[in-house]
């Protein structure tokens, strides 16, 4: 990935905690218990996965700086979004993760040296990924979350 392109992905992460806020602001109840798609997951549950996806992914950036190719541990995020702190509860907790681990990780994207970005993780599921990779793959993940979710604030409309 080239400089100018990484550079996109990195603002892409850091603006996205304002954007879920933004697109959450003021909405509770059914509003933020109706699901974007049936059987999919709610606004609410979206924004917790969100709080615990990019936990584990700065996580994950750290541990592939620090370490020579760590194997990061995957997790079954369908379970986890039907866990009690992700159906029912605030997302306020949550928003408040993914702005601070976002901060963080931003910071911490932006200060790698060039040759950093070619450190490896292995993924069991997904083999073994760049720290591009992982940029790559966590600033498009929470932009489709947030289409998800106002689908899902679309629906609760309707």
């Amino acid at each position: 990935m080239d400089s100018m392109t990484r550079d996109k992905k990195i603002a892409q992460l850091e603006e996205l905690p304002g954007l879920v806020e933004a697109t959450v602001k003021g909405l509770e109840g059914a509003v933020l218990d109706s699901p974007y798609r049936a059987g999919g997951w709610t606004a609410r549950q979206l924004v917790h996965h969100l709080a615990d996806s990019h936990m584990n992914a700065f996580i994950r950036f750290k541990l592939a700086i620090t370490e020579q190719q760590p194997t990061v541990k995957p997790y079954d995020q369908d379970e986890w979004s039907k866990l009690p702190d992700s159906v029912g509860f605030p997302v306020d907790a949550s928003l408040q993760v993914l702005r601070g681990v976002h901060v963080r990780l931003v910071q911490l994207l932006r200060s790698l040296p060039e040759e950093s970005w070619s450190r490896t993780v292995v993924h069991p599921e997904r083999g073994r990924l760049s720290l591009d990779d992982l940029l790559e793959i966590y600033a498009g993940h929470g932009l489709k979350h947030v289409e998800h979710m106002r689908k899902a604030i679309e629906a609760a409309a309707h």
